[in-house]
């Protein structure tokens, strides 16, 4: 790491040192890593005897109830028990924390802002922004390695799972050699790496299996093959019986056929509200494709809400893809 990067770690452990209390927040549709961190955040500080409340606004995917501390994540959070200090984890923007708050109960907080998104827009008062992390469980582990936490091993299955999941079992892009060498500290704590591989990726319910079903009976090519969208309506998650959440990880169905650099996945969470997630391969930054609807996230992972119905929402995004892979063939 840079100095600056070590800078501001510092100075953030010591501000974490100060406090007595804190609540942790992170973004709707929760995953792996942003879980995984604000758990293994949590538990380190509630060891240095800090008071330490947790919320989510989502509803929390099946395969990650195993996490130890996981019973603690609050979905209400009444503004009125707001302590002083505010960390939001993994989120790009404060509003993917708090959708069911009001901005005005962040007024005179202390908002701490940790978080590895491209797009983040500095919303903290305390901002540590790392793009380069793969995940932001990266950046907890070099955090709580400055703050002088023992690693334990409920602490690392956390943290493990919050890399695993957004590097996609060290498969991605965004992989490098600090998270292979991260892993390997968490190993040392005698995690079962198999077992929460198993849990993460492996196992599937039947809904779940049915969801896969219709989400490859659904799938489209645009481009030549270039572009692989899928669509997912109220009716096929009500026909299956899952749950949004289940649908974590689709999209890479579409992104992994030969020859699509842009995949895709909309998903009809509400009447005229659409999901979108996009992954692309090797060039395209879907993150600037993301940007254009209010969205964001990284360069090959990013998403957006549209407010529309489905093939207006469907139209959009075609179209937006079709734009931009246009554009960067041309240069």
């Amino acid at each position: 790491m840079d100095k600056t990067t070590n800078k501001v770690i510092s100075e953030l452990a010591k501000k974490l040192d100060t406090i007595s209390e804190a609540a942790l927040l992170t973004h709707i549709s929760p995953d792996g890593d942003c879980i995984g961190s604000m758990l293994a955040l949590g538990i380190a500080l509630e060891g240095l005897n800090k008071k330490i409340c947790y919320y989510n606004p989502g509803f929390l995917p099946v395969n990650l109830k195993f996490l130890p501390g996981v019973d603690k994540i609050c979905s209400v959070l009444p503004p009125e028990e707001f302590p002083e200090t505010l960390i939001f984890i993994d989120c790009a923007e404060a509003e993917r924390a708090y959708s069911t708050l009001c901005p005005e109960f962040l007024q005179g907080k202390t908002v701490i802002n940790i978080d590895h998104h491209i797009s983040n827009n500095g919303f903290g008062t305390v901002n540590w922004i790392d793009a380069g992390a793969a995940a932001t469980g990266e950046m907890i582990f070099h955090l709580l390695g400055e703050m002088g936490v023992s690693m334990t091993k409920e602490i690392a299955e956390n943290l493990y799972t919050a890399i695993i999941t957004d590097t996609g079992r060290f498969s991605y892009s965004n992989t490098t050699v600090e998270s292979f060498r991260i892993a390997a500290e968490l190993l040392k704590t005698g995690l079962d790496l198999v077992q929460i591989n198993n849990i993460l990726f492996e196992q599937k319910s039947l809904a779940q299996t049915r969801l896969l079903q219709k989400a490859l009976t659904n799938l489209e090519l645009h481009q030549q093959g270039m572009m692989a969208v899928i669509v997912l309506t109220r009716e096929d998650f009500e026909e299956t019986g899952a749950d949004e959440s289940l649908s974590e990880g689709l999209v890479n169905y579409a992104r992994n056929i030969e020859k699509v650099e842009a995949a895709a996945l909309l998903k009809e969470i509400a009447p005229d509200e659409i999901k979108v997630s996009f992954r692309s391969n090797t060039w395209l930054d879907v993150n600037q494709v993301a940007s254009r609807f209010g969205g964001g996230g990284h360069r090959r992972a990013s998403g957006c809400s549209i407010n529309g119905t489905m093939g207006q929402a469907r139209q959009m995004i075609v179209s937006a893809l079709e734009e931009a892979l246009n554009v960067g063939r041309d240069h």
